[in-house]
C-alpha cells in the first residue's frame, strides 16, 4: 500500500485518495485549486482537494479512514501526514449551470485520478470570475491554457450560455498578451 507521507505532492495524495474512492466503489472527481495544481505543475498551489460525489459522508469516512484520514468539521477530512486536506462539496459535479458527466482519468504512479478535464478546468476558474468577479480565478485559468491542450470553442460556448462572452474575451486577450 503505497503510504502518504509529509513529502506527497498534491498529485500524491489526489491519487492515493481517488484511488482508495474508486476501490471503494466511490465515483468522485476533482475539481477546483488543486486540478490547477496539477495541470500547472504548482504555477498555481494548492493546499486542499475537492472531490465532488453524491456519496454519503459517512461512506466517505470509512474509505478514507482505511489510509489515515481523519473527519474534521462538515465533509472535511484530514491526514497526520500532510497539510493537504480533502473535502467534499456538494453534488452535482457542475461548472456554471452545466452539469459535467464525462471527465479524465490521469494514471499516475499513485493511482487514477478522477479529474475535471484541462478544458473543464479552465470552465470552472472562469465560472468564478464570471459570477464573482474574480481576478485570481482569471489568472488560473490562464496557467492552465498556456501549459495544457484546451477547447476555446467549448469554453466561448459555455461562457457564452453562462452570459459571460465579455469575461470570456478578457481571457482570450491575457492569454494572446
Amino acid at each position: 500500500m503505497i503510504k502518504i507521507t509529509k513529502r506527497s505532492t498534491i498529485e500524491d495524495v489526489a491519487a492515493i485518495v481517488s484511488q482508495q474512492l474508486t476501490d471503494a466503489g466511490i465515483s468522485a472527481v476533482l475539481s477546483g485549486g488543486a486540478v490547477v495544481s496539477i495541470y500547472t505543475e504548482n504555477e498555481y498551489e494548492s493546499k486542499d482537494l475537492d472531490f465532488v460525489t453524491g456519496e454519503q459522508i459517512k461512506t466517505i469516512a470509512k474509505a478514507l479512514g482505511e489510509i489515515g484520514f481523519e473527519k474534521s468539521a462538515g465533509r472535511h477530512f484530514n491526514h497526520p501526514d500532510t497539510e493537504i486536506y480533502v473535502e467534499f462539496p456538494s453534488a452535482p459535479l457542475a461548472i456554471g449551470e452545466e452539469v459535467i458527466t464525462a471527465w479524465d482519468k490521469r494514471k499516475t504512479k499513485n493511482g487514477t485520478i478522477q479529474i475535471l478535464t484541462p478544458t473543464q478546468c479552465v470552465m470552472d476558474r472562469l465560472a468564478a470570475y464570471i459570477h464573482w468577479n474574480d481576478p485570481q480565478s482569471l489568472d488560473q485559468a490562464g496557467m492552465v491554457a498556456k501549459k495544457q491542450k484546451v477547447n476555446l470553442a467549448k469554453i466561448k460556448s459555455w461562457a457564452e450560455a453562462e452570459r459571460g462572452l465579455a469575461k470570456f474575451e478578457d481571457f482570450v486577450s491575457r492569454l494572446k498578451g
